[in-house]
């Protein structure tokens, strides 16, 4: 847990998806995270977060059906959404999120 406290506390957005082993819409989730991962490279963490084996993660993210995909910057989650996505759209949400008005000039 420490771990994954690390990586959604960072600068960078870093994409959650809460899934299970025996959820049939996860497994078709499943190309597409990794995927996107190929795509935002180092840009950004991509994460899959098994309910099972994490259930107090769930819990504490109110995650009550999979896949739940949560965007995180900074520890706070900064979209969310519930059952399959399309590549582009999660693609999008990350670079949306990369940069802050900080960062801009």
């Amino acid at each position: 847990m420490s771990d994954f406290n690390s990586f959604i506390n960072e600068d960078k957005p870093t994409l959650v998806d809460f899934f299970a082993t025996w959820c049939g819409p996860c497994k078709m989730m499943s190309p597409v995270i990794e995927e996107v991962k190929n795509k935002v490279g180092d840009k950004a963490n991509v994460l899959k977060v098994d309910i099972d084996k994490n259930p107090e993660l769930a819990d504490k993210y109110n995650v009550r059906s999979v896949p739940t995909i949560i965007l995180f910057k900074n520890g706070e989650a900064v979209w969310r959404t519930v059952g399959v996505q399309p590549e582009d759209l999660l693609v999008a949400k990350i670079y949306d999120h990369q940069h802050t008005k900080s960062d801009e000039f």
